[in-house]
């Protein structure tokens, strides 16, 4: 379960998006390093290695370091900002999961509940029975409910240039999501195996709705953004803009790793639901997840349950909690946290597991750029 791969992709982009981005690999600004010198060295090889930009944003016992590299613009070259707003993808999905948790230990409803109990009907066809999915193995991806990105159509429709271009002000709903979902069969009988779906989180999106009587947005930010400050967090609907300051976003728009780039700034974010249509900037990621990890969201139970993850042998070194990643570093640290990716958007945000050590930062491209480098640079470098 690779963090740059399975999890990135809020929308799970199904076309490898370019290489070759025009930017100039500008040298990393920002505060003194403090130890932070090969993060910021590892921002610049993302540059340099096609990434347009690059913001980020530490912080550890020594204070809060952030620094950019690159550019947020590449018609005029102005810099990406240290206070950017920008999609944050599937780092969303954390956001729900802790929405969720909050709801069983208030006693309202269990994560050994099935779907079929809170949407009766909602999963069902094809070889899909919401009766026999709980709403752990939503969170946990266990539940073999096909990821709807994985669509071929949808893929043609909203990640390949002709299809962007004429669909990215268009409104879905999670309904239709979802019957995007079922006209195929399922990957695997609930709880027999693990793959990353996007439907998963879309459907608990809805468990939410049903069981509060508040759209999950509404809940994350009663629950989560006004309580923590996050003042640069949001959850969009279906508003196509980006706030300020945020920097432009690009994509290649195609399955090659050549050709134009495109600014996708704009887009109807309603594609990626309570899957991935969240915006954010790296300074509220390290509160909210230091936040998570210090128990400030959850009771130990709850905290305890999203940390429980399922592993595969191919990728051993990360475990998938409930909407929450465990990572080992190659120098035996594990961070907490989860990667997201949308069009023109690749972001990443980690913390330790006591809190005391976190990074966020956003690469504002799609099709390139090393997100794994800059996590092991910052907790295992020099």
């Amino acid at each position: 379960m690779s963090v740059r791969t399975g999890l990135v992709a809020a929308t799970a982009v199904v076309v490898a998006v370019a290489l070759a981005g025009p930017a100039v690999a500008a040298p990393a600004r920002g505060d003194h390093d403090h130890g932070h010198g090969a993060t910021r060295q590892a921002m610049d090889a993302a540059v340099r290695d096609g990434v347009p930009g690059v913001t980020a944003t530490a912080k550890d016992a020594h204070g809060t370091w952030s620094a950019t590299s690159g550019v947020g613009n590449l018609r005029t070259g102005g810099p990406r900002s240290t206070a950017d707003h920008y999609r944050v993808g599937s780092i969303t999905k954390t956001f729900v999961s802790t929405v969720l948790l909050q709801l069983e230990a208030e006693g309202r409803l269990s994560l050994d509940d099935t779907v079929g109990k809170w949407l009766p009907g909602v999963v069902r066809g094809n070889g899909h029975d919401g009766r026999r999915i709980t709403l752990r193995q939503l969170l946990n991806h266990t539940s073999g409910i096909y990821n709807y990105t994985a669509d071929e159509t949808f893929g043609r429709t909203y990640f390949l240039k002709d299809g962007f271009f004429k669909h990215r002000y268009d409104t879905t709903t999670p309904e239709q999501l979802v019957a995007i979902a079922l006209s195929h069969k399922p990957d695997f009988a609930p709880g027999t195996s693990w793959n990353y779906s996007n439907t998963n989180y879309v459907v608990a999106g809805m468990v939410i709705q049903k069981v509060t009587g508040h759209a999950y947005a509404d809940e994350i930010d009663r629950r989560i953004i006004k309580p923590l400050g996050l003042h640069a967090t949001s959850v969009p609907g279906t508003r196509v803009t980006v706030p300020h300051p945020s920097s432009r976003a690009y994509s290649k728009l195609a399955e090659t790793t050549t050709g134009p780039t495109y600014d996708v700034t704009e887009l109807n974010p309603s594609l990626a639901s309570s899957a991935g249509e969240m915006i954010s900037s790296s300074r509220d990621l390290n509160r909210f997840y230091t936040a998570l990890l210090r128990g400030k969201l959850l009771p130990q139970q709850q905290l305890s349950e999203m940390k429980t993850t399922v592993t595969s042998d191919e990728h051993p070194d990360a475990g998938y909690g409930l909407g929450l990643i465990d990572r080992k570093l190659s120098c035996g640290v594990h961070v907490w946290g989860h990667d997201g990716g949308i069009h023109g958007s690749s972001s990443a945000a980690v913390t330790t597991a006591d809190g005391r050590h976190a990074l966020s930062f956003n690469f504002n491209g799609d099709w390139s750029g090393d997100s794994g480098a800059v996590i092991e640079a910052e907790f295992c470098g020099k």
